[in-house]
């Protein structure tokens, strides 16, 4: 008997699971609660297979608490993505229906027809210590914009005309103090916004020294990433925490198609043409996005290189995909000088793998259409002057302001 594949499809309250052998054949079926009584009836259950594997959906989101137990125990642990789970019910023979049990049997053919999915390793603490600060700071980010959008709302009905966009707490109080309504709704409204100033105070508090906690892990990951311009603390935590080890990803290609910034061939006949990708890693693609703001706001090898993409005849959101892109190189080669100068000091290798314990699913093929852009290397024309580009192209403006390193990363 060859090593059998154990599919779960995990719960808050229980899981689904179904063993398969080497030739997909089904060999049992079952359900157990989580508590821990239940927890080890299962691993008693699949004694009977001394070589097997379990394959988890989403072992980094849903499936999370009952993987680490796995994983602390010795077992192997796959981490199978919802989507190819998805696709296999989906086009799997019967009706298709959603239910665990087609779930387990979905997520156990993945592992058993896919090859290179994630192999979880047991947690790295400052590694997940990292994460759950990166988690608070964007929980906390969030809290903050509805405070803000709030108290935006009680001022256009208390002062004519609003208050400004980037509104601070003290420029709300200072907005505040010359108001006094007569009427009854009128001083509820201000005594409202007051409430949501102290709530925006306690929120920027708290921020602040999540700020100066993630700058602290991420030195003591002995990572490199806030040097490059445009990537702040949260930025660099981040990119440290969701993308594990680098060395999965063979090349910056197909860094670039997980993190979404390659365009999609969406060529038809003799029509060449890509068009925009949505899928990959969102947060990593937002991090590089506000990379990309940050370094056009002031005199960067990156603004020079999307001055030169508005002078090929570029749309201003064409330019600033194709220097999403570049950015996506330059984080790439950053992540492995930092994980050589971890594992083999200056001078070292690293070799590439397709395993890994990081987020999210294995590497992704690439394509053409997902290589580099040309540049950011010496143009054969001169950029065009600051002001004729002033004249023609707008740089687009994000919605949140970017924490900014002080020095510039290099570009080429």
């Amino acid at each position: 008997m060859g090593r059998m594949i154990i599919g779960v499809d995990p719960h808050k309250a229980s899981v689904t699971i179904e063993v398969i052998d080497p030739d997909g054949v089904v060999a049992a079926t079952g359900r157990f609660p989580t508590d821990r009584g239940s927890y080890l009836a299962l691993l008693g259950y699949v004694k009977r297979w001394p070589q097997r594997v379990w394959a988890v959906e989403g072992a980094r989101g849903t499936g999370r608490p009952l993987a680490q137990r796995l994983v602390a125990d010795g077992e192997t642990v796959l981490d199978v993505p919802a989507k190819l789970a998805a696709r296999v019910r989906v086009f799997d023979t019967g009706q298709g229906r959603k239910t665990d049990a087609t779930d387990a049997h979905s997520i156990a053919a993945v592992a058993l027809r896919t090859a290179g999915l994630p192999v979880l390793q047991g947690d790295d603490g400052p590694l997940e210590a990292l994460r759950l600060l990166v988690d608070r700071r964007d929980e906390l980010a969030r809290a903050r914009v509805q405070v803000v959008n709030r108290l935006h709302r009680l001022l256009a009905e208390l002062i004519p005309g609003g208050a400004k966009r980037d509104l601070s707490s003290l420029q709300a109080k200072a907005l505040l103090a010359g108001v006094r309504p007569r009427d009854v709704a009128g001083g509820t409204r201000r005594r409202i916004a007051l409430e949501e100033i102290a709530d925006l105070v306690v929120l920027d508090a708290k921020l602040k020294t999540l700020k100066t906690d993630l700058r602290t892990a991420v030195a003591a990951r002995q990572s490199r990433l806030m040097d490059l311009f445009g990537v702040g603390p949260g930025g660099a935590a981040r990119l440290l925490v969701d993308v594990g080890d680098i060395t999965r990803f063979p090349t910056k290609a197909h860094f670039a198609a997980w993190n979404g910034t390659a365009p999609l061939d969406a060529s038809s006949g003799a029509q060449i043409r890509h068009r925009l990708s949505r899928a990959g890693n969102r947060r990593i693609n937002h991090v590089l996005h506000v990379m990309a703001i940050v370094q056009l706001r002031h005199d960067t090898a990156g603004q020079a290189y999307y001055r030169r993409r508005l002078a090929e005849g570029k749309t201003p959101m064409e330019a600033l995909r194709a220097l999403k892109r570049r950015l996506s190189d330059v984080v790439y080669r950053q992540l492995v000088a930092d994980a050589q100068t971890r594992r083999t000091g200056p001078g070292g290798h690293v070799g590439a793998t397709v395993q890994s314990g990081a987020d999210d699913a294995g590497t992704p093929i690439v394509v053409s259409s997902e290589k580099s852009h040309p540049g950011p290397a010496a143009p054969t024309l001169p950029p065009p002057s600051l002001s004729a580009a002033r004249s023609s192209r707008p740089i687009p403006t994000p919605v949140n302001r970017a924490d900014r390193s002080r020095s510039q990363a290099p570009f080429a």
